[in-house]
């Protein structure tokens, strides 16, 4: 007997095979009722026999057995990545919804063969069968782990509009704290909460930016006329207060007024000259110079130390990649790895690029943006 035909014959032990694996992937099993139990899988079936029907020739079957399988443009969901969606909603975690095909293509496989005589096997048939059943399992995976990063962005989103209210009402109370003039052992205190909770907020806001770029939204940005310059002096002083033991040196050359939003290109400098802080040698100055040309303006942050490696140039502006921390008085919990990312994005944002040189001891981190966009 051909296989198709056996799946079709021999549905409801199939399922009830498939209902009594499902019901031991604890906990998410737990309380399931037999519908939500066998939920699409009688469909998935149904789908991988019409398949197994379907007349296919060897360059055909070749292409597919390689993932090349002609894609149905506007096709509706199928019933595999329907059975993701719910399994995901459900608690499943993606190793009990694999096994649930590994277990299906076993248990499908094995009735099969003790049903028919050996004879009568058709070895095309179980090369196709398989076949059919990985291209399930890859549309299930896909969207299981699009449902996954969704809900984890959504939740991320979330907790990082909650912390905000919190870290404020520190930070308020610390300010609080140094201007009563309550004595010096209270000031430093104070001013421990004011350094420790500008880190957070620091922190906070990547994680957040971070999770707009994987929701799809981009780094949200608010144009306006500004005077470039002040807008770094401003960031620098702000940084010269956190880190008093550094040396933080600004040029200007030229005109640098543009449209941008202000508020974001003091994170991108932020992030620069914090990374030049971290990464650079400690007693060495972190340089950050502007220039105005007649299009854009060019903004380079530059930091004497060890030069950046090939591998490490590779994913310098990937997520939550962390180099090995060269300063002083800076953990490895310190950061999300983010910052960089973050800057690039920033950049993109407003239409322009960040390009990296890292060679005789210097790091220079460039960023150039066009005047208006």
């Amino acid at each position: 007997m051909r296989l198709a035909e056996f799946i079709f014959r021999n549905m409801e032990t199939i399922l009830a095979q498939w209902e009594a694996f499902a019901c031991t992937l604890l906990p998410a099993a737990a309380n399931m009722k037999s519908s939500a139990l066998r939920d699409h899988a009688q469909q998935i079936l149904e789908a991988v026999a019409k398949d197994l029907s379907v007349i296919q020739t060897r360059d055909a079957q070749l292409e597919k057995s390689k993932g090349r399988a002609p894609v149905i443009i506007d096709a509706p969901e199928t019933a595999a990545q329907t059975h993701a969606i719910l399994r995901a909603r459900g608690g499943f975690d993606i190793k009990q919804l694999a096994a649930e095909y590994r277990a299906l293509r076993a248990s499908v496989l094995r009735l099969w063969m003790d049903h028919c005589p050996s004879d009568e096997l058709d070895m095309d048939d179980m090369i196709r069968f398989n076949e059919a059943v990985d291209q399930a399992l890859a549309e299930s995976v896909s969207l299981f782990s699009e449902q996954v990063d969704q809900a984890r962005n959504l939740f991320l989103g979330m907790l990082g509009h909650d912390m905000r209210s919190p870290l404020q009402t520190i930070q308020m109370t610390a300010s609080y704290l140094v201007a009563l003039n309550a004595g010096d052992r209270v000031a430093s205190a104070a001013s421990r909460l004011i350094r420790s909770g500008a880190r957070m907020q620091s922190l906070l806001d990547d994680l957040c930016d971070f999770n707009r770029t994987k929701l799809g939204l981009g780094i949200n940005i608010v144009p306006a006329s500004v005077d470039l310059a002040a807008v770094i002096r401003d960031q620098l002083d702000q940084l010269r207060t956190i880190h008093p033991d550094r040396q933080l040196d600004l040029t200007v050359r030229g005109k640098c007024d543009g449209v941008w939003d202000g508020q974001r290109l003091q994170q991108l400098l932020g992030n620069l000259v914090l990374n030049a802080i971290r990464y650079g040698t400690p007693n060495s100055p972190v340089r950050v110079i502007v220039t105005g040309e007649e299009a854009d303006v060019c903004i380079a942050v530059s930091n004497s130390g060890t030069a950046i490696g090939p591998v490490a140039m590779e994913q310098l502006f990937e997520p939550l990649k962390r180099g090995v921390d060269h300063g002083e008085g800076y953990d490895e919990d310190s950061h999300l790895g983010l910052g960089l990312y973050i800057v690039r994005e920033i950049a993109k944002a407003h239409g322009g690029e960040i390009q990296v040189h890292s060679e005789n001891g210097e790091t220079v981190f460039t960023v150039r943006l066009p005047r208006s966009r």
